[in-house]
């Protein structure tokens, strides 16, 4: 098996940027589902008086975390949020009194074993902080009669341009990776562990393998080739271990977890101080952006307030995206707001001198089945889609595509390769 992928410009002007706080804004909207599962039932109400690290949201299913207050203030009402995927979820609307006063008894968890490891984790709120949000409760909560895990993968491989947080995240919050590396080995019984770093991060190279060598040696450092998608699930766990997951499979079927190199540090951090997840690193990028960065943002922070504090130059940008540009989503309302998924905000102009992209006839000149990180062939699940053919659909393993969006960014004839394949694998859900 050979795992391809693109080679992209990284434009990760931000990468010695050091992340800096942005000051509270005055409201915050705080959604009640940040994570891939069901929403949360809202546990405030209009006039409650809230602190952060404070629980407002909670479900009883399994697929769900609960949400945290990200500031201290007063709940002026419940709205709701239309959601990119069509549905709408609730949201708490907080006036923020500036005080960021902490609720009372906060303190690290107590960890006697893997349950009450798995429950910590779950009532911190942490969710994949790469961009999927799996709850990693779940993740970490695996039937151990039909796995059988060995080998932690963190995943800071970061592929993506523009993106630098996990970066940065390994140049601010090494000793806090390591410790939640260390808690998830103990509590879930892990010998091997390996991060993976694309070698366009020398600087976070040498450091995490200075300090695996200090306090954990077993603690492979695995320098990756800079070519996308890199980071995804399946990539980068045969590039690492050279296991294959399989169509249908998940990554504990080949004995492994993945990790987002973000989200061990929060768990260190969480399992030192006991304060659940209201915060987010962002990149702040873009040409539309006058003074791109790294910030540290309270969760439910409008995307508005966030290009403002990095000067977007709002009247010449055409596109904003939630995230990077490959595997990103449009943002069509600035005020939306920042949930724990959300790794970045690019802020683009129109490029006047760039005809816009005109679709014409497939030319069958292959580069999209050679771009392919998982050997699909999109021209022709195009086609099935087209036809509805559910059949050839499922044979050619449309549901394999991870929407890394390789095959639409290598067509000459800019057809909507990528975009189809997730049509396709909602044709076949229904």
């Amino acid at each position: 098996m050979r795992l391809k992928g693109i080679i992209l410009d990284h434009k990760k002007g931000t990468a010695s940027s050091a992340s800096v706080p942005i000051p509270v804004p005055e409201r915050v909207s705080i959604p009640m589902l940040q994570s891939a599962g069901a929403a949360c039932d809202v546990l405030v109400q209009k006039g409650d008086k809230v602190l952060v690290g404070q629980k407002i949201g909670d479900s009883d299913k399994y697929m769900s975390v609960p949400v945290h207050s990200s500031v201290s203030g007063t709940v002026t009402g419940i709205s709701e949020l239309l959601l990119v995927s069509g549905k709408v979820c609730k949201c708490v609307d907080i006036k923020t009194d500036g005080e960021q006063t902490v609720i009372d008894g906060l303190k690290p968890p107590v960890v006697t074993d893997r349950d009450s490891f798995c429950r910590a984790v779950r009532e911190s709120g942490c969710c994949g902080l790469g961009g999927a949000g799996f709850p990693t409760h779940v993740k970490f909560g695996f039937d151990e009669k039909k796995f059988s895990v060995d080998t932690l993968v963190v995943n800071a491989a970061e592929c993506e341009p523009y993106l630098t947080g996990d970066h940065r995240e390994m140049l601010e919050n090494a000793d806090r990776i390591f410790e939640g590396i260390a808690h998830i080995k103990k509590n879930l019984d892990i010998k091997n562990v390996y991060i993976g770093i694309e070698k366009n991060k020398p600087d976070a190279i040498e450091l995490m393998k200075r300090k695996a060598a200090q306090s954990d040696s077993s603690v492979k450092v695995v320098p990756l080739k800079a070519k996308y998608p890199q980071g995804a699930e399946k990539v980068i766990v045969y590039n690492i271990t050279g296991r294959v997951v399989k169509e249908g499979k998940i990554p504990a079927d080949v004995g492994v977890i993945v990790i987002n190199v973000s989200t061990c540090g929060f768990i260190g951090e969480y399992m030192a101080t006991g304060m659940p997840l209201v915060k987010k690193r962002m990149t702040v990028s873009g040409n539309a952006v006058k003074t791109p960065c790294n910030v540290i943002v309270p969760l439910g922070i409008s995307f508005k307030e966030v290009l403002k504090f990095a000067d977007c130059d709002f009247d010449n940008m055409s596109k904003a995206i939630a995230g990077g540009p490959m595997m990103g989503i449009d943002l069509f309302d600035l005020s939306d707001p920042v949930c724990k998924t959300h790794s970045a905000v690019l802020a683009l102009k129109k490029d006047d001198k760039q005809p816009k992209p005109v679709q014409t006839n497939c030319i069958r000149c292959g580069r999209c089945i050679e771009a392919c990180p998982v050997g699909l062939m999109p021209t022709v699940l195009e086609k099935a889609f087209d036809k509805k053919d559910r059949e050839t659909l499922k044979k050619m393993k449309v549901s394999l595509c991870m929407n890394c969006g390789s095959c639409t960014y290598v067509c000459p004839a800019k057809r909507n390769l990528a975009e189809k394949n997730q049509l396709a694998k909602a044709l076949l859900r229904t």
